[in-house]
């Protein structure tokens, strides 16, 4: 599929595409569509200058899908569909410092998150995108076969539960979380709204190919995710306030650097409900 002509696009080098003067607030229904279908070709669309009370970005995020209610990030006050990503100046341990895409262990996973930055360190807070569609089609011809027909097992308990990564990392409220779903997804996917190839598995979350032995299960897990971020699939983001990312967690990875101590960020995020995936 070919993005709409109603958005001014710049393809980015390594990963999605960035917009030109738009206010997503003033955006008419053909825009919005255009936004959505640009998200599933592109895997990530960025936009600058966004000046968005909560109220807004619920609002423009609604248009593009239904939101769901993340289960383990803090939320906004008053505003519940908004998840913080906040990091405070004595925090050390940041939100989402791995590679990973989003609920990747719901059966369902997330179809997209809204991402919006509201205060930002004066250096640092990156965030790295990685283009799965491109990890798929640069698999030799041997791997796309090996993968036919493979299906993974993701988990958040290893991250969020009792005794969770987040009860290491500074960020022990992250941990602790009795609801702690997995699911098993094919490891290519068709992604239904694009129609492409993508590799679907994840560092963080997958914890094994079904049906193979763990050694065997590993071997071949390390090397999806060292393929799938070779710096020609990367795209870097620096933000500023009023920037946001719109990214589709079916396409890409993300990877958000800690390397701002001693600053403050505040960034707000909402999640796209998704469908469950197919081969």
């Amino acid at each position: 599929m070919t993005t709409p002509t109603a958005l001014d696009l710049e393809r980015l080098t390594g990963c999605g595409a960035k917009t030109r003067g738009l206010d997503v607030r003033s955006a008419d229904d053909a825009t919005i569509d255009a936004i959505r279908q640009a998200i599933f070709d592109h895997g990530v669309v960025f936009f600058e200058g966004q000046t968005l009370t909560p109220d807004d970005q619920i609002a423009f995020a609604r248009r593009l899908g239904p939101i769901v209610i993340n289960r383990y990030f803090p939320k906004t006050e008053q505003w519940p569909e908004i998840a913080k990503v906040e990091k405070t100046e004595t925090q050390t341990g940041n939100i989402g410092g791995g590679w990973h895409t989003d609920h990747s262990y719901d059966a369902a996973p997330a179809m997209g998150s809204v991402l919006l930055a509201v205060q930002t360190p004066p250096v640092g807070g990156d965030t790295l995108f990685a283009d799965m569609y491109a990890a798929y089609d640069t698999l030799s011809p041997e791997m796309k076969a090996r993968l036919v027909g493979l299906v993974a097992r993701h988990s958040s308990a290893h991250i969020f539960g009792e005794r969770g990564a987040y009860t290491h990392s500074g960020r022990p409220e992250m941990a602790g979380n009795i609801d702690l779903p997995e699911a098993v997804h094919p490891v290519v996917i068709t992604h239904p709204g694009s129609g492409k190839k993508a590799l679907y598995v994840n560092p963080t979350f997958t914890r094994e190919i079904v049906g193979l032995d763990a050694e065997e299960s590993r071997s071949l897990l390390d090397q999806l995710f060292a393929h799938a971020i070779n710096p020609r699939f990367v795209h870097r983001f620096s933000w500023s306030p009023g920037s946001m990312a719109i990214w589709d967690n079916r396409a890409t990875w993300h990877y958000a650097l800690n390397d701002y101590q001693g600053h403050y960020r505040l960034m707000h995020r909402i999640t796209l409900d998704g469908v469950p995936l197919a081969a």
